[in-house]
């Protein structure tokens, strides 16, 4: 069965970083494309980043220039690194990655950015 477990979120103040990670179980397939999504209250989900195998990237519009997504070599982790955090990118952010056909979801991590 694969799991996808999230880690790295917490509280921020505004204009610090973090750094993100969702490492895959239970499979020997790596993903094809890893994302990165996230979700605030009374908001939808929404993409925030996303990768494919040969290493191209997506952002949103509200994170392009500070958040960074990254994968390891044999695409089984995702990471995603924010800079320059404002009060706006505190959400749930959720970890998504496409393996052998399916789609899979991490747990969430909470991400409050608050002084």
């Amino acid at each position: 069965q694969v799991r996808l477990v999230e880690s790295g979120g917490g509280l921020v103040q505004p204009g610090g970083s973090l750094r993100l990670s969702c490492a895959a179980s239970g499979t020997i397939v790596s993903a094809v494309k890893m994302a990165w999504y996230r979700q605030a209250p009374g908001k939808e989900r929404e993409l925030v980043a996303a990768i494919v195998g040969g290493g191209t990237t997506t952002y949103s519009d509200s994170v392009k220039g500070r958040f960074n997504i990254s994968r390891n070599k044999v695409m089984t982790t995702a990471y995603l690194q924010m800079t320059g955090l404002k009060s706006e990118d505190t959400a749930i952010y959720y970890c998504n990655q496409r393996i052998g056909g399916n789609e899979y979801w991490g747990q969430g991590t909470q991400v409050t950015v608050s002084s």
